[in-house]
């Protein structure tokens, strides 16, 4: 079945990342017309931008600041003409692992700001988009993580803010989007361990690899295209225009964490 992605204007936030990227190449591959917004990464972003074999934009922008979130915006408008989608997908994870007796308040500010605020700013803008234009549907992904679904130890503030984003926000959104366009669609995706650049050392740690898949049915990490190909489910109204205010987990069947070795355990306290 045909996605109906073909010319559809899609905006992807964070896409110098690599699930950022991935959600690129696989909507390229459907025809959709990209905007790329990168950060501090913006020799990835031109280079993707040759590389897929579509019509892109790069932009640049700090996502945290009002002022140069709606310039971008203002940008995609007269280059693309408006909008169809948008994945948020720009984020931080602190790779530090702090206790929040121990956490400074401006770890938490810069953590909720970058993780929660920009996708704030962006949807707020993407919302306008769709109402100047008197559109009929639209998709906002929101891309959470499972540190929203069971928390996340020493990293409480990565956790509140994926949270945050990805219950309150987007199931707040999915009414409001309806007022200004009647088809209009907003759910969340929230990847597990997932083999990109930012967990790239940690699972190079052989102990680290036996924990997070002894958590899981699949024993397997993930691939950024796995999480792509939920991205694209949920852009494509054709394949998904029933489903909003939902959460999905991409994750292996993930259920938690273990808190405890075998070692920690004293079976005659039971």
């Amino acid at each position: 079945m045909q996605t109906g992605l073909r010319a559809k204007r899609v905006l992807i936030t964070g896409a110098s990342g690599g699930i950022g990227r991935a959600c690129a190449e696989l909507l390229a591959e459907e025809g959709a017309r990209l905007g790329l917004h990168g950060h501090s990464n913006m020799a990835r972003i031109d280079q993707l931008s040759t590389e897929l074999e579509t019509e892109t934009i790069a932009l640049q922008a700090d996502l945290r600041s009002e002022g140069e979130t709606e310039r971008m915006f203002e940008k995609v408008k007269r280059e693309l003409g408006g909008l169809d989608a948008l994945v948020a997908n720009a984020g931080i994870w602190p790779s530090e692992s702090v206790s929040i007796k121990d956490m400074s308040l401006k770890r938490w500010q810069n953590t909720m700001e970058t993780d929660g605020t920009s996708v704030f700013l962006s949807a707020r803008e993407f919302f306008r988009i769709l109402e100047e234009s008197g559109a009929k549907g639209g998709s906002l992904i929101i891309v959470g993580s499972t540190a929203a679904v069971f928390g996340e130890e020493g990293h409480s503030d990565y956790a509140a803010a994926k949270a945050a984003i990805t219950y309150g926000l987007t199931r707040s959104l999915k009414n409001e989007i309806v007022r200004i366009a009647p088809k209009g669609r907003v759910n969340a995706v929230c990847p597990g361990w997932t083999k990109t650049p930012m967990a790239e050392a940690d699972l190079e740690e052989e102990e680290t690899v036996r924990d997070v898949l002894s958590t899981r049915s699949l024993k397997e990490v993930a691939s950024p295209k796995d999480i792509a190909g939920m991205v694209l489910f949920l852009a494509s109204e054709r394949l998904s225009g029933h489903v909003t205010g939902e959460v999905i987990t991409v994750a292996g069947g993930m259920e938690g964490r273990l808190l405890h070795g075998r070692e920690g355990i004293d079976p005659s306290s039971v």
